[in-house]
């Protein structure tokens, strides 16, 4: 364990030592804290594998052995004359026989049928106000992991995306480009990336000054 893993521990309320620290399962990717199990209660993560354990395994003197010498010699087989076989003999050709009853055709065309429009029935649309509903800003909550931040596609805590909404920014005449090698961040998920580079979180390539 870390030195931050440590110390987050410290304080966290109903920290007694190294024995709760011992007694409780850290998450290695949200940073969860449970007392058992084999998974994360808050992201999934498989947090123990348990290996199998290695048992000596004693003979036991009086046990008998199933296998028998010479087991696998030809035995002679008597067929059962009052046995029955289950295999019939193959059917004769049967003459397919009509039923009288069963209506083999078709309806006649039911021909042109007078469509009457609905009164009460409105096609059209209402007519638009203006409105439209803003867009979510502000600070957002990973689904995850329940990390709460201002910025960023992806969580700070556990890496996963998160469930933002985000404004494309209109482009204008004086934006610079970074140089190659630069610290920006990607035009597309807007986590850190290096100018000239592709971004770690979504493949893409940052643009740089030539």
């Amino acid at each position: 364990m870390t030195m931050w893993g440590r110390s987050l521990g410290r304080s966290l309320p109903g920290w007694s030592g190294a024995a709760n620290l011992s007694a409780m399962i850290i998450c290695p990717v949200c940073e969860h804290q449970q007392a058992q199990g084999a998974e994360c209660e808050v992201c999934g993560k498989k947090l123990t594998a348990v290996a199998p354990v290695a048992v000596a395994v004693a003979p036991l003197a009086e046990l008998e052995q199933t296998q028998l010498a010479g087991g696998r010699a030809p035995v002679p087989v008597a067929a059962i004359p009052d046995l029955e076989l289950t295999a019939r003999q193959r059917v004769p050709d049967v003459a397919v026989q009509p039923v009288p009853e069963l209506d083999t055709g078709r309806s006649a065309a039911a021909g042109n049928v007078m469509v009457a429009p609905i009164p009460d029935m409105e096609t059209g649309r209402a007519v638009s106000d203006g409105v439209r509903t803003a867009a979510p800003t502000g600070p957002v909550v990973c689904r995850y992991c329940r990390n709460v931040q201002e910025s960023g596609a992806v969580c700070d805590r556990c890496g996963m995306r998160l469930p933002k909404v985000r404004l494309a920014q209109p482009e204008t005449a004086s934006t610079r480009l970074p140089q190659a090698g630069e610290r920006t961040s990607c035009p597309k998920c807007h986590s850190p990336a290096y100018a000239g580079r592709a971004c770690v979180t979504c493949s893409t390539l940052v643009p740089a000054a030539e």
